[in-house]
């Protein structure tokens, strides 16, 4: 598991380090000056740990850690950002903690229905654990973009492109909005939970038929909507022709036997419910 640790200021161990320093050149001063040649092997020592404390100086940005080993074992992460200084034999591995973006590739895949379909997707992510993801995967990126790709798969497989049948209630990618993210985001977060990732959100970015039936798809909703319009068409016509015949009758303007309201009722609808406007017919004769 990740275990977070603060360590010592490096602040101290600069100002130390360079004593030590100063002090290494001043004693192979005064052993050349004073011709004792055993001091400058003391010199050379003060020096070696003058840069053995150099090196456990670090420094960690803002949103970057450092994921620290001693010859094997996990020792801890810093997360927080500042002049720091740790065991020089430490191995200190750097990973950013900011969120990414990883805009996958369009995939063509087969949806629940067995259509071919273009479908991909924007996920932002970024390293919530950096135990997991140092040292249980071993390319962090290359796992979110294999994980991610295999999940929009899923995804595109467990559900139909449309709703072929108009009276179903069923899910599908192109009407499930929000509904299709989220459980494209919790099936992410199921996958990515292995290496430490947490995703923040996951979007489909693209989302059409392939190629070969785009066409015919195509003209199915064409003639879908062609439908659609004439029942409404239908609807309004038929509401007309019933609110003309109680006016007429209402207002006594003329009596009208079966067979002239089912001419009538027939030329309305022609009418009402063409493409073309009319061409009216005037007739001056008797209706007799």
């Amino acid at each position: 598991m990740e275990k977070v640790i603060k360590p010592t200021s490096g602040y101290s161990a600069i100002g130390i380090g360079i004593v030590l320093l100063l002090m290494s050149g001043y004693i192979v001063y005064l052993s050349v000056l004073n011709d004792r040649p055993a001091f400058i092997f003391l010199g050379i020592l003060v020096f070696l740990a003058s840069i053995f404390i150099f090196k456990g100086i670090l420094i960690v940005h803002p949103n970057h850690s450092r994921v620290l080993n001693f010859f094997g074992s996990y020792v801890g992460t810093i997360k927080e950002n500042g002049l720091f200084f740790v065991n020089p034999l430490y191995t200190a591995t750097k990973m950013s903690l900011r969120s990414e973006n990883l805009q996958g590739q369009t995939l063509k895949v087969n949806d629940k229905m067995g259509n071919p379909i273009e479908i991909g997707a924007v996920i932002v992510w970024k390293i919530g654990d950096t135990y997991k993801a140092a040292y249980d995967v071993e390319r962090v990126f290359d796992y979110v973009r294999a994980q991610s790709e295999a999940a929009v798969r899923h995804l595109a497989v467990s559900f139909a492109y449309d709703d072929l049948e108009d009276d179903t209630a069923e899910i599908t990618l192109r009407n499930g909005g929000e509904e299709v993210n989220h459980i494209l985001e919790n099936e992410l977060t199921e996958r990515l939970s292995k290496a430490g990732i947490v995703v923040q959100e996951a979007r489909i970015s693209h989302l059409a038929y392939a190629a070969e039936i785009a066409g015919a798809m195509l003209q199915r909703q064409q003639a879908a909507a062609i439908v659609a319009a004439r029942a409404k068409i239908v609807d309004g016509a038929v509401g007309m022709v019933d609110m003309a015949l109680k006016k007429l009758s209402a207002e006594n303007i003329v009596e009208l036997d079966d067979e002239r309201k089912a001419a009538m009722v027939s030329n309305l609808m022609v009418v009402l419910c063409g493409e073309k406007a009319a061409q009216p017919i005037v007739n001056t004769g008797s209706l007799y």
